[in-house]
């Protein structure tokens, strides 16, 4: 190969870009990390939970030196029907020492990223839109933007789950809309105080609400929502294939979550600050393959490294672990002198041998749970008007338990029969 401007290029300024920039940079290689926003985090939806622990391995002193929003200590899980709503509301104070995850706001989160990236001496490249990669027989060797071409022994493609670059490369085809979904979220300001009392929080710590149901009035997906220091920020993720088929815009389901009677509290009197929708990876497992070719890694949420188990939404901890993989093996390469397909593949080694292809192979089936009508509907009815009898203490001779749920199964949408294959398939995909 012949002369290179930078041992490697990263496209993509997000979590996965950064944290492989970074590491590549510390272990004493020269990286450029092209970004096509006006600055790192500038074209990302503002925020997420993040399952930290992996950034307090790979950044000293993250939880005091990065933008951090709040300590999440509170998950409520939520069957949001119509007229009602069923909650499991969990908290610990075991989840804030250690720290276990987190609330971001990227648009504070990705320009720290940055700044880590130049002071461990990349250099970033913002404000650049790469338009293909170059090649040379089997290898890619660099990349073009405009009239620009710079040269690299490796590159990196964390541009998001579109990946671009990956359809570029002929790694695979456009994404089927199974595994894609589409995110609207809002951030919504509040001043701190009427946060915590409102989500029942002290100190730091944080609540995460992830809804299932009539939020997004029966299509494929759920409603999230979740607090940072002054801001609340939620929204709803719809699958691609199933809103279609549904015919409804998600902007409308987006609004119509926002002033359900059981969410507009929550939110009375905040102000909009964002608005916002992003494509999502939902394809789980089925999304790794191919990520590996002569010259070129794909990782982050390019390599479909996004978990949705129904209790959590998982995304930049699994990009950041595959990011930390990908940069042991790239390092190993340049240090090899060896770019191939077959050098460059201990990345899928790794990341496979890590929290990171375990937890994927653990919930290789969630996206196939997940895809039940029932959890969009009749299993939030039915666990309401069960617990409406329990409840409704109308004068009537109170029934046993057990006749309080047959009663509400008959009533149900749901047979016995589908109920406990829901419950099978529950456990399986878990």
């Amino acid at each position: 190969m012949g002369e290179v401007d930078f041992d490697v290029i990263v496209v993509g300024g997000g979590i996965a870009g950064s944290v492989c920039a970074y590491l590549l940079a510390k272990d004493g290689h020269e990286v450029l990390l092209i970004e096509r926003g006006i600055e790192p985090g500038s074209k990302n939806l503002s925020g997420g939970v993040f399952y930290c622990r992996i950034m307090q391995e790979i950044f000293d002193n993250f939880l005091d030196e990065a933008p951090i929003e709040r300590v999440i200590t509170r998950n409520c899980l939520s069957f949001l029907n119509k007229d009602n709503f069923v909650n499991v509301d969990y908290w610990d104070s075991r989840l804030s020492e250690p720290v276990n995850a987190v609330t971001v706001l990227r648009a504070k989160f990705d320009p720290w990223l940055a700044e880590q990236c130049e002071n461990a001496g990349v250099t970033v490249m913002p404000g650049v839109k790469v338009d293909s990669l170059i090649q040379d027989g089997e290898h890619f060797v660099g990349v073009r933007a405009g009239e620009d071409e710079l040269r690299a022994h490796v590159v990196v493609a964390a541009d998001g789950a579109n990946s671009f670059l990956s359809q570029y490369a002929g790694i695979r085809a456009k994404e089927p809309q199974e595994n894609l979904a589409v995110g609207v979220k809002s951030v919504i300001a509040l001043d701190p105080d009427i946060i915590a009392e409102r989500f029942n929080l002290t100190g730091e710590e944080g609540a995460a609400y992830a809804v299932v149901g009539d939020c997004t009035q029966g299509v494929a997906g759920g409603g999230f929502m979740y607090t940072n220091r002054d801001s609340i920020s939620i929204g709803i993720v719809a699958r691609l294939d199933d809103l279609a088929k549904s015919g409804k815009k998600s902007s409308d389901l987006h609004d119509y979550f926002l002033t359900h009677p059981a969410i507009a509290p929550f939110l009375k009197d905040g102000e909009l600050l964002e608005y916002g929708c992003h494509l999502v990876a939902e394809g789980g497992k089925k999304m790794q393959h191919d990520l590996v070719r002569g010259g070129l890694l794909v990782i982050g949420d390019a390599a479909g490294f996004t978990l949705n188990t129904g209790f959590t939404v998982r995304g930049m901890d699994l990009a950041a672990g595959s990011a930390r993989a990908a940069a042991s093996a790239i390092s190993r390469a340049l240090k090899s002198q060896d770019y191939s397909a077959q050098s460059l593949s201990a990345y899928v080694d790794q990341y496979n041998a890590s929290f990171v292809g375990k937890d994927m192979d653990t919930y290789a089936k969630a996206p196939e749970f997940l895809e039940n009508p029932a959890m969009y509907g009749a299993m939030g009815e039915l666990a309401a008007d069960i617990l409406y009898g329990v409840y409704n203490h109308d004068l009537t001779p109170r029934k046993r338990l057990v006749k309080v749920i047959l009663g509400g199964v008959k009533k149900s949408r749901m047979s016995l029969g589908q109920l406990a294959k829901l419950g099978f398939d529950a456990v399986r995909s878990m």
